[in-house]
């Protein structure tokens, strides 16, 4: 693809790697066929190739107006594309560049202004979510449905395992599924002790930065990750195997902590190493030798939905099955497993028409070959699911975890 970008942005990092992506872009169009937004509305512009082009646009100076954001806006970041594109394409790092530029002309309602702004000051942050939770059940009949849906069930914690273990890695303790699932750490904690490692939750360790940065929040996004680094350094001097997440998407986040902090002085070096110190509790899992586990549960067949930020941000499609086939569980066909449910962080509450037609899809596919259970590896996938599944959805470590005979 030919580019030529105008002077604002020619010379500058980021046009510059604006323009290294726009290049390697042959529009061959293959994206468009594995496209969830494209698959459900049929316009070019809701297609990764059509979006390549409105980024284009942008950086050689035509006018950027609402609705070029409203296309960019509707893609899910659910990266399906990268994985199918023949030229490999860096599509997600082009849309998070177009997203930050579409956002500086100030175009958004003040609704819209409003309620990003809401999610981006609370959901980050758990001591916030936890004040708001219990007003948010006492006061559901004023939401919308689709927000109602949402809500997920009070859930008390269990015992986080008391193990000391010469093997230690330290673990995201997040935002959201800490407060709302805190025994999907707990369960991965303890599944980790039983393997002879024992892990580390930090006290400071908070949100990954993935709601703010995909709010396009890229200051709040970068203090987030910068305070991770500081409470993870310390455990990582102290050898501290890994930083491990339990939910895929902010696995994803962290492995990208290196890129977005790349022209931090002070933190460059660091981010690239925790980016290559961090595993997806699948990795860990997956490298152990699981055999000393023995396994005894009623609950067999099972339907593994695989988050888009652990099949495309992270290239595991199979990760999560090759566990649980290992440890004696039938897993179920899903149909068209590639395509998103429809969470994508906080579009199920941004996009929820959309985002109400692909979950679905999902369910559909999920439910169609007669599970016991759905399991998931993201959070924001398990909310999304569990507002509307008919089958009893939970995180996979949780089931492992509960199956594990005593």
């Amino acid at each position: 693809m030919q580019t030529r970008l105008i002077e604002q942005y020619r010379d500058n990092i980021i046009g510059q790697e604006a323009d290294t992506i726009l290049r390697s872009c042959v529009h061959c169009g293959f994206c468009n066929a594995t496209c969830p937004t494209y698959q459900l509305l049929g316009d070019e512009l809701d297609g990764p190739r059509g979006r390549i082009y409105l980024i284009k646009q942008i950086l050689e100076g035509t006018e950027t107006t609402r609705k070029t954001q409203l296309h960019l806006d509707r893609c899910l970041t659910c990266r399906a594309c990268e994985t199918t594109c023949p030229s490999g394409v860096q599509y997600n790092r082009l849309l998070d560049i177009g997203r930050q530029l579409t956002e500086r002309q100030k175009l958004r309602t003040w609704q819209e202004r409003l309620m990003r702004r809401l999610f981006n000051l609370v959901l980050p942050y758990p001591s916030r979510i936890s004040r708001l939770l219990p007003l948010l059940r006492k006061f559901d009949w004023l939401l919308p449905s689709y927000m109602r849906n949402s809500i997920p069930a009070r859930k008390a914690a269990t015992t986080w395992p008391d193990a000391d273990h010469p093997r230690r890695m330290v673990m995201l303790s997040g935002c959201v599924q800490s407060v709302t699932h805190p025994d999907i750490n707990i369960a991965a904690a303890r599944l980790m002790d039983r393997l002879g490692i024992s892990l580390i939750k930090p006290d400071n360790a908070g949100c990954c930065g993935a709601i703010s940065y995909h709010l396009t929040s890229l200051n709040d996004a970068k203090t987030q990750m910068r305070r991770n680094i500081d409470t993870w350094w310390p455990e990582i001097e102290r050898g501290a195997e890994a930083v491990v997440a339990t939910s895929s998407a902010c696995a994803a986040m962290i492995k990208d902590y290196g890129h977005i902090l790349r022209d931090d002085s002070g933190y460059a070096v660091k981010a690239e190493q925790i980016s290559v110190s961090t595993r997806d509790i699948a990795e860990v899992l997956g490298n152990e030798d699981l055999s000393a586990l023995r396994f005894s549960s009623t609950t067999k067949r099972v339907a593994c939905h695989v988050p888009c930020s652990l099949q495309h941000g992270q290239h595991m499609p199979d990760a999560v099955d090759r566990i649980l086939i290992k440890c004696g569980f039938e897993v179920t066909p899903v149909p068209d497993a590639h395509l998103c449910c429809g969470a994508a962080g906080t579009y199920s509450l941004l996009q929820h028409e959309l985002s109400s037609k692909l979950l679905a899809n999902k369910l559909a596919a999920l439910e169609s070959g007669s599970p016991q259970c759905i399991v998931t590896a993201n959070i924001g996938c398990l909310i999304h699911l569990q507002g509307k599944s008919k089958v009893p959805v939970q995180h996979w470590t949780e089931l492992l975890e509960s199956c594990v005979a005593s």
